[in-house]
């Protein structure tokens, strides 16, 4: 038996886990010597499954090593096919301005899931972008490589801009949903501005008018939303370290702590994002499993009785 419906709005019809930064090192080395990105990535990891939410695909939109090791993304992988599996979910790998094509490639193509498209071939691990498409039950997943050797700013190729408008030229059963590292998002930190993507303009005729209900990026290390050609954004912080934007915007600093991803939930007529921080915190309240089970046996008029009436204070000892 299903439980029942106790609000306007029917469940999600799928849920997409999206990370962000890994940034791993090869023999799992602290970056700076300070932070153990494998280990945040462990605990993140872990805190998804503890949700105990099936999603259809983990979305990893970039930096997924920090320089590049073959080693570093041999060990991403070791870490979260395990994860992933059990989730029964897919996984989504983008490229990112700390990453390497040639030996993401090597690394990471056999993983991608069935109804996967990578552009190139899997013997042909070269430089080309990593552009993919992954088909999840009629929604459609494009990975965007915005990534440029040699360089932390992104950008997109005159190639790739026409082979996303190839794409997108049929429209996907339930939508699409973009992702790609460096997001089309203005930020207030100033060294961002040097390391964003370019030409936005170009990207934007693209997605003006297509099915795009979404654009996932990462890049920032915080959380952040906007909307880009008419399409909601939102950026996931990362899993290795974040930035402290309580700072003064010029004098930003990275910490080892506010770690998060977000949860996509898609449904019929819209997206939500959600941002969820990584961390054991005290319980201040909780509803049981018998408790909903009530609610849900109840009518409505009973249910609003029962939990929307406000109830007079209890009276103050005296």
């Amino acid at each position: 038996m299903s439980p029942a419906q106790l609000g306007q709005h029917p469940p999600a019809r799928q849920v997409l886990v999206h990370l962000s930064d890994t940034h791993l090192l090869a023999g799992g080395a602290r970056l700076g010597g300070v932070v153990d990105t494998l280990a945040n990535l462990r605990a993140t990891l872990a805190h998804v499954e503890s949700t105990r939410i099936r999603p259809a695909a983990l979305v990893f939109t970039g930096d997924l090593t920090d320089v590049g090791e073959p080693e570093a993304y041999a060990m991403l992988r070791e870490t979260v096919e395990p994860v992933a599996q059990r989730l029964g979910a897919a996984i989504v790998w983008v490229a990112g301005n700390h990453d390497e094509r040639a030996p993401l490639r090597r690394a990471l193509l056999p993983a991608q899931p069935p109804g996967a498209d990578a552009q190139g071939d899997a013997a042909d691990a070269d430089d080309r972008p990593w552009d993919t498409v992954t088909e999840l039950d009629g929604l459609r997943l494009i990975g965007l490589d915005t990534s440029v050797p040699g360089w932390h700013h992104g950008e997109l190729s005159a190639e790739q801009l026409d082979w996303l408008a190839a794409q997108l030229a049929a429209p996907a059963a339930r939508g699409t949903i973009l992702a790609l590292h460096h997001p089309p998002v203005p930020s207030f930190l100033p060294i961002f501005e040097l390391l964003e993507l370019r030409g936005q303009q170009a990207l934007e005729e693209v997605l003006r008018g297509s099915d795009v209900r979404a654009i996932l990026g990462g890049h920032l290390h915080y959380s952040t939303f906007t909307s880009f050609a008419g399409i909601p954004v939102s950026v996931s912080s990362a899993s290795c370290y974040t930035m402290d934007i309580s700072r003064p915007a010029r004098a930003i600093s990275g910490v080892d702590g506010g770690q998060a991803y977000s949860l996509v939930h898609v449904y019929e007529d819209r997206i939500t994002h959600s941002v969820v921080p990584v961390g054991d915190f005290p319980v201040t309240s909780t509803f049981s499993e018998e408790f909903i089970r009530r609610l849900e046996a109840m009518t409505p008029a009973e249910r609003d009785e029962a939990f929307s009436r406000k109830r007079p204070p209890a009276a103050e000892p005296r």
